[in-house]
């Protein structure tokens, strides 16, 4: 195909302080902007209502290629990961990520998440939401520690793990998000659609198997019953300390003994995640009491959140040599403190996107410029675009996701642009977004069908379309 590039002057932002000059080097002239959506017989799932909405926002999409990524992108959930099931009544959503035959708690509930805000107008997407509530309580029932599982009990490729893996599981990577993910799910369905229907006997008996984790993982009463370690050259994949991972001091925090990224943490107390548990407890004591299910549930949720946002305050928090007060990535209640950042979400990036943190805060507006820098060891900045990357990957590659958050937590319209502007240069032509790139080559990338990054940019793209529409005109 052929290509040329071309420099683009505009404004760019590093560490959120505006530069002024010569911009990336833009890619991709010569595509042809033909739809890579399934055709419809192909398709998992469909959606009139979604359907509907992708061509009401192409419309307002100036730009031809930003048009056909997002209505490449935003779709691709549905179209290629959904398998929806019914029995007896009953529904059930598995939600593959992609190229993996396996379905993420944290995945799973980002991937189908752009489309909540049309349940009310859908009777087919509300039963896609409800069954993907009740697979994940059926999830949860089986293995609150897991973080990916099976359609079935047909085993893993990580059956030799050390750790109690099960048929129904593909991985038992223990990630406090995975359990958060599946309570933020429910809330909002909740609150969007009005239905309380999914809040039955299974689901309150895995909320407090949820709850009862996250206290197991706050080791008051020794390390638990969570331990993990693998056969392998890569460092992140196995857990030190015997698969207990390092020491920590217990003072109200939770253990994550693994990322969003599924990479081990080196200080176990990730503190993205308890900020998101946080969240997830006051809205799982929320559902407990508004509804009658549970008052003592309501009550060990609050008292948690309580005692884990105390711990963030006393923990978390520290003078940072250049930013002023910012919170660290992880610590272990000893006093260490790791200072980075990762793309996967939860991140420190995202919390405002979680609902943990206002965009404000000044807390958070010093973090922020701190991980959108070089003083963040996973930053780069290449020919093409900046970001943030992680461990899981590797050095010098940038994760979309990263930029997509970058934009989703901006309140400044030439940042979100430049994002954009970022965006479309590192597609590598495809249309849609990947697990990460290279700084400087687009074209070297992973996993061509990752569906959470594509469905993440779409919601990008439909967030923009409803509150700052104008952008979508001038990019």
């Amino acid at each position: 195909m052929e290509r040329r590039t071309f420099v683009r002057n505009s404004v760019l932002f590093a560490g959120g302080l505006a530069l002024t000059g010569a911009g990336f080097v833009a890619s991709a002239q010569g595509l042809s902007y033909v739809s890579k959506r399934p055709v419809q017989a192909d398709r998992n799932f469909i959606s009139p209502s979604v359907d509907k909405i992708i061509e009401k926002i192409k419309g307002q999409i100036s730009n031809p290629e930003l048009s056909w990524m997002f209505e490449n992108c935003f779709p691709n959930t549905l179209d290629t990961t959904v398998q929806y099931s019914e029995q007896s009544g009953i529904s059930d959503t598995f939600v593959i990520t992609g190229d993996i035959d396996a379905m993420w708690l944290r995945d799973s509930t980002a991937q189908v998440w752009p489309y909540l805000p049309l349940v009310a107008e859908d009777e087919e997407l509300k039963k896609l939401f409800k069954g993907l509530i009740n697979r994940q309580t059926k999830c949860v029932l089986i293995d609150p520690y897991a973080n990916a599982f099976n359609k079935g009990a047909e085993g893993s490729h990580w059956e030799s793990d050390q750790t109690e893996m099960k048929p129904e599981l593909h991985e038992r990577k223990w990630e406090i998000d995975s359990l958060c993910y599946t309570i933020r799910l429910a809330y909002h369905y909740w609150k969007t659609s009005g239905d309380d229907s999914c809040f039955n006997t299974k689901w309150v008996e895995a909320t407090k198997l949820i709850v009862k984790t996250f206290q197991e993982q706050q080791r008051k009463k020794g390390k638990g019953p969570y331990s993990f370690q693998r056969k392998t050259t890569k460092p992140y994949d196995s857990l030190s300390g015997g698969g207990f991972g390092n020491p920590v001091n217990p003072v109200g925090l939770i253990v994550s003994s693994f990322r969003p990224s599924d990479d081990a943490t080196v200080l176990p107390f990730l503190i993205p995640s308890n900020y998101f548990a946080v969240v997830s407890l006051k809205q799982l004591a929320e559902i407990a009491s508004h509804l009658n299910l549970e008052s003592k549930l309501a009550e060990e949720a609050l008292l948690l959140a309580s005692e884990v946002e105390d711990a963030l305050t006393n923990y978390a928090i520290s003078d940072h040599l250049h930013y002023g007060k910012i919170l660290a990535f992880e610590v272990d209640g000893f006093g260490n403190k790791l200072f980075m950042d990762d793309a996967n979400i939860p991140s420190l990036l995202s919390l405002p996107y979680l609902g943990a943190m206002e965009g404000a805060d000044s807390l958070y507006i010093n973090t922020r410029k701190f991980v959108l820098s070089t003083n963040n060891p996973w930053f780069y900045k290449g020919k093409y675009a900046e970001g943030i990357g992680g461990p899981h990957v590797g050095v010098d590659m940038i994760w979309p996701m990263s930029i997509i958050m970058r934009a989703m937590t901006s309140n400044d319209e030439q940042e979100i642009i430049s994002c954009l502007q970022m965006l479309i240069a590192t597609h590598a032509e495809t249309g849609f977004m990947h697990e990460t790139f290279h700084k400087n080559n687009p074209e070297k990338f992973t996993r061509s069908w990752f569906a959470w990054a594509n469905t993440l940019f779409g919601e990008l793209i439909f967030k923009l379309f409803r509150e700052r529409p104008s952008v979508l005109t001038i990019v």
